[in-house]
């Protein structure tokens, strides 16, 4: 089995290095990152498979894009809609919106290394994406 892969977007350089050792430890996953919606959607476009799980951060560090837009926008897109994604945030409505938006139960910084979170990233990376 190939290692899983995520992309992560919108972190800033000490969120991104925290999440990355964080799915590194608990799920051998590899993190790349994308800065803005715009990157994130060309590297899922140009190889809508590449991605195991998308990880959005609420408001973006470059730029303060929305990470529920990009979700909207992924929801939207016929080639992306089934890709599982989440959404990083320590704020109970923002979970809720993006799960509303279809998203799966995201996580706040304040829980890495928490086993929930852990479990709840492993069950997102299996072959059905946590669906």
């Amino acid at each position: 089995m190939s290692r899983p892969r995520v992309l992560n977007v919108g972190q800033c350089g000490y969120d991104h290095s925290s999440i990355s050792r964080f799915l590194q430890q608990s799920c051998n996953a590899q993190v790349d990152a994308a800065d803005s919606g715009t990157e994130a959607l060309d590297a899922l476009r140009a190889d809508p498979k590449r991605y195991d799980l998308v990880l959005v951060n609420r408001v973006f560090d470059r730029g303060g894009e929305s990470g529920l837009d990009l979700i909207k926008t992924l929801r939207s897109d016929p080639t992306l809609a089934e890709l599982p994604v989440m959404l990083v945030s320590n704020y109970p409505d923002a979970q809720q919106q993006a799960l509303d938006l279809g998203a799966l139960p995201g996580f706040g910084k304040s829980d890495l290394g928490n086993p929930t979170t852990s479990q709840r990233l492993r069950d997102a990376l299996s072959s059905d994406g946590g669906f």
